[in-house]
């Protein structure tokens, strides 16, 4: 994926090698977290972002988009994070 293609303050999901991820671009950096919700296994892609965060379509639970860190229940369990850099505008992110 492009990170020109990748809106600040954005979300989208990709699938790579078997694990769902969230990409987000925030004060023009790009971030790669989990997609799935900890909490009921929803699909964080279908989520409202708000300011830096992401909240889930099912139950509302709310998680950094920089960090994965859970901001409000009923999740209590972190997103897994995974390095993330842009290397000549494509997004490369370590799995």
């Amino acid at each position: 994926m492009k990170s020109a293609d990748l809106e600040e303050g954005s979300i989208s999901t990709v699938d790579l090698r078997g694990n769902h991820l969230l990409l987000s671009k925030i004060g023009g950096e790009v971030y790669a977290v989990g997609g799935t919700c900890t909490h009921e296994e929803a699909d964080l892609g279908l989520g409202v972002v708000i300011e830096d965060r992401v909240v889930c379509p099912l139950h509302l639970s709310q998680f950094e988009l920089k960090t994965g860190k859970v901001v409000n229940p009923p999740a209590t369990l972190p997103l897994p994070r995974f390095a993330a850099r842009v290397d000549d505008g494509t997004i490369f992110i370590e799995v």
